[in-house]
């Protein structure tokens, strides 16, 4: 497999911090063979861009995902599907014109000081598409209105290791209070325990990163760093962690 490396940037997530990216350069059916493997190696699809964190002064970004079978419901999140037992969600492999307006609106309202911003058709249609691979939509609804939507890859391994990859989830802002955000991650759960696959990929987990802290409240998750994943239990084991990390940074600015 070719990798390339990107130029340093911004990072999007830590105030000060820069980002480079491991890209990995293949064509399209090397792309769809390698995939699941580079999932499991701690990569992320963008549109047709597969790629990881590759940066140098930096180790806060740790892929997570959720052993679905293990999964154990919160009290929060419990109350969380109760509070929402009226909505109703579906899977799709087809796109509504219906999309775009409540992605604009999402970015709009929720992220104006982000990278997606401000929101277009094309970027849109960009941050969605892929030739060698076909995503499956998760739709939420409130009777027959769209609420939400969770773009997510569908991981064929044939083994123990296969499951869905959540890529992006947006909703209507105008539905905040009924926290859409982890709501359509239990959603998520509950579709790949249904298809008896067996993890669901969260993306990049950074503990400093308040916007990411509801992923770390999924237990237990597993986290991807030195090269395996490693099992977190309990908030006990996340904090411990965090703790640590922060120790060796302040080590390092000594």
């Amino acid at each position: 497999m070719k990798f390339g490396i990107t130029q340093t940037f911004d990072c999007s997530y830590l105030p000060g911090k820069e980002e480079q990216l491991l890209v990995y350069v293949g064509s399209h059916t090397d792309s769809a063979t390698h995939y699941p493997q580079l999932i499991q190696a701690g990569f992320r699809r963008s549109g047709e861009q597969v790629y990881r964190p590759y940066c140098q002064q930096c180790t806060a970004c740790h892929s997570i995902r959720l052993p679905v079978n293990d999964f154990a419901l919160s009290r929060s999140q419990r109350r969380l599907l109760n509070k929402n037992k009226a909505f109703t969600t579906r899977t799709t492999t087809q796109t509504s014109e219906a999309y775009y307006p409540l992605y604009e609106h999402y970015i709009t309202e929720r992220h104006a000081d982000g990278s997606m911003y401000p929101p277009d058709p094309v970027q849109f249609e960009s941050f969605l598409a892929c030739e060698w691979n076909s995503p499956l939509f998760v739709e939420a609804y409130d009777g027959d209105k769209l609420i939400a939507v969770a773009v997510t890859d569908i991981i064929d391994t044939h083994d123990h290791r296969d499951g869905f990859s959540a890529m992006y989830t947006f909703y209507d802002p105008d539905y905040h209070h009924r926290s859409l955000g982890t709501w359509m991650i239990l959603q998520q759960i509950h579709h790949t325990r249904a298809q008896n696959r067996h993890y669901l990929y969260l993306g990049y987990q950074i503990d400093d990163c308040n916007k990411m802290n509801y992923k770390s409240r999924f237990l237990p998750h597993e986290r991807y760093y030195n090269h395996q994943w490693h099992r977190f239990e309990n908030a006990q084991q996340v904090s411990e962690m965090a703790s640590r990390r922060n120790d060796l940074v302040i080590d390092l600015l000594r």
